[in-house]
């Protein structure tokens, strides 16, 4: 007799829990799904029960449930036995009562979220659900958020903004994003639907946009699920609030029910920055995937403290490029620039400047700086020939590093040999002459073009750490343009909305990319009639 023939049957919901593992709560909403008649995949019964996967199948085994392909279920009198008419209440949401009020925003929002650029692994990327990102809307009204309030998503695949524009359309929504397809897809679809939402690039382990600084009443936010990635996003919100007594930031964040260790480890992090648990939601994010965790993720209300600040600015400085779970940016991976290839073909290089994190001891009589200073502030000196060191997973970042030097010839080193630039070449083609120089990305500055449009262009690249409003107004009222500095802002910001308060370190690819013809129809607004 083999051992699944020995296994003795669940005699109820409790034995079921203790066989499976599992608390009698969620034996039951398994139990109770699988019993209602209808087939349900592994992937639905995650979802439908907030369990994860691997409870889930330890229920299945010990149900001995009826399969048909991927599909099970359990006869409803065999479940009505082990149930034996005990049903406990479910908890509910703090807003569900409100969802059925705006089924229009959940169609749409889903509808937003089917066209939106695939998810990336190596970025952790999991969808909300459209209920979600709308509950997650509907939340921010619910506890008194006022009219007009400044809201930050600090990552947005979830496209958690759009949500929040369409229920709340006197409210400012800002987004920081690494990923540029997400920003454009967000950028796209804001201005389709007239909606009041900001997209900026960011690595936040480079920092948070300097636009973004204080800029929000609250913050949301739906990080990497590992500690250092909960910690690190949690981090750029608190800066980004005006208030760090008034302020709040919405986290959403999940783990197994078999794994409260790691849940701890991740309330740590948070510990580490003196954030105040206001409330917490239990099951509150639903998701399309992330089965290890039950589809579903907790959501967080955390309140500063005066403590948070300093707490946060130490967080911070211990830079780390492994956030992620996966991939090169993983928690486990320990790729970087620096072997001897690549220091090697950097001493042929004889920069002026390290930028980046060299190996201790490389070059040891040139300056150094860090990325993170790199890109918030211009380089005091004038060096002739610049390297940078690129880890693994912060290539994205590689045109706002190139964009920041004011060097004639930059040399950047990624962690893996370059591929293909000749994108990276058109984008950056107004400041750059770009090659491939063995595993590095070459960079000579080009003669700036003499034409108006592209005098001016240039100059705004060239002062890219500067607001760049204010540069393109300077170079309208300097242009014999006849206008004042007020008239010439309104030019831009009629042309260019998307310039305001913001460095062109900041801008997304794609508006970078939008730059040149911005500038264009600005000197053509502002030329004076004949």
């Amino acid at each position: 007799m083999d051992h699944e023939e020995q296994q003795s049957e669940p005699a109820d919901v409790r034995t079921l829990a203790a066989a499976s593992g599992l608390d009698p709560r969620r034996a039951f909403e398994v139990l109770s799904a699988l019993g209602d008649g209808s087939w349900w995949t592994l992937a639905d019964l995650v979802r439908r029960t907030a369990t994860s996967r691997r409870s889930v199948e330890a229920v299945l085994r010990e149900l001995r449930a009826e399969r048909s392909g991927d599909r099970f279920r359990l006869a409803p009198e065999r479940a009505r036995g082990l149930l034996d008419g005990d049903r406990p209440a479910g908890p509910a949401g703090p807003v569900d009562h409100l969802l059925p009020g705006h089924a229009d925003v959940v169609e749409r929002m889903a509808k937003l979220i089917a066209g939106a650029p695939r998810a990336r692994q190596a970025l952790d990327h999991v969808s909300a659900t459209p209920e979600t990102v709308v509950r997650r809307a509907l939340l921010l009204g619910a506890r008194s958020w006022p009219p007009g309030a400044r809201v930050l998503c600090v990552g947005d695949h979830d496209l958690t903004s759009l949500a929040i524009a369409l229920i709340h359309p006197g409210a400012e929504v800002a987004v920081a994003d690494i990923d540029e397809r997400i920003l454009a897809y967000i950028d796209a679809c804001a201005d389709e639907l007239g909606l009041s939402v900001r997209t900026r690039w960011a690595d936040l382990r480079l920092g948070l946009p300097p636009s973004l600084h204080g800029y929000a009443d609250v913050a949301v936010t739906d990080p990497p699920y590992t500690p250092e990635g909960i910690g690190l996003f949690v981090a750029r919100c608190v800066e980004g609030l005006q208030d760090q007594e008034q302020g709040r930031v919405l986290l959403a964040y999940g783990a197994s029910e078999r794994t409260p260790m790691l849940a701890l480890k991740v309330q740590g992090s948070l510990s580490e920055l003196n954030l105040a648990y206001e409330a917490m939601y239990p099951d509150f994010n639903s998701y399309f995937g992330a089965e290890a965790i039950g589809s579903a993720a907790d959501l967080y209300v955390l309140r500063p403290t005066t403590k948070s600040k300093p707490a946060v600015a130490a967080r911070v400085e211990r830079f780390s490029a492994a956030i992620y779970t996966q991939g090169p940016q993983s928690v486990e991976s320990q790729a970087g620039p620096g072997d001897g290839r690549l220091t090697a073909e950097a001493t042929d290089f004889a920069p002026d400047l390290l930028v980046g994190d060299w190996p201790a001891g490389f070059l040891p009589r040139t300056p150094r700086v860090r990325l993170t200073t790199w890109l918030a502030k211009p380089y005091a000196a004038s060096p002739g020939r610049v390297a940078i060191a690129v880890p693994a997973g912060l290539e994205a970042a590689l045109p706002r590093l190139l964009l920041a030097a004011r060097a004639g010839h930059v040399r950047a080193f990624p962690a893996e040999p370059p591929g293909d630039v000749t994108a990276l070449a058109g984008l950056l083609s107004p400041v750059y002459e770009l090659s491939v120089q063995g595993a590095a990305v070459d960079a000579v500055r080009r003669e700036p073009a003499g034409d108006a449009a592209g005098l001016l262009l240039r100059r705004l690249l060239d002062r890219a750490h500067g607001k760049l409003v204010n540069t393109w107004r300077e170079a309208l009222t300097g242009a014999d343009s006849g206008l004042t500095k007020r008239q010439a802002r309104d030019v831009v910001l009629r042309t260019a909305p998307w310039a305001d308060g913001v460095t062109a370190l900041e801008l997304p690819v794609h508006r970078l990319a939008e730059l040149g013809e911005a500038v264009r129809a600005t000197l053509r607004a502002a030329a004076p009639e004949s």
